[in-house]
Formats: C-alpha cells, sequence, structure tokens
C-alpha cells in the first residue's frame, strides 16, 4: 500500500493543470463542471480527499 503525499511540488501542480486543460478541451468539459474534474484529479494524484482550496483554484483558473 503506497502512503498519501502529503506535499505538491510546483512541478506537480503544473502538470495536474495541463492535465486539467487537456481533459476539459478534450472532453468538451462545461465550465460547471470544472470544479469537480479538477477536485478528482487532485485527490486522485494525492491519494486524498483533503483538497488544498488553493491549488483547486489555481488549477482551474482562465
Amino acid at each position: 500500500m503506497t502512503q498519501p503525499r502529503n506535499s505538491v511540488s510546483a512541478f506537480d501542480c503544473d502538470m495536474l493543470r495541463n492535465a486539467f486543460i487537456k481533459s476539459v478541451i478534450q472532453g468538451k468539459v462545461p465550465e460547471d463542471k470544472w470544479r469537480a474534474l479538477a477536485a478528482d484529479l487532485i485527490s486522485d494524484f494525492t491519494d486524498n480527499d483533503d483538497i488544498d482550496p488553493e491549488l483547486l483554484e489555481w488549477i482551474m483558473r482562465n
């Protein structure tokens, strides 16, 4: 069993943001679904449901 990630590096943040943008574009995800998509990406990556709201906002910013 892997340990949950307690911190997200700057590189990780960029990777998550790029994955989010690619998912939105390719999946034609409407803006009202962006928060859930970003939260799922962060949660899956960190293996933790406790999501930093600032990270969430940064990933979703236009």
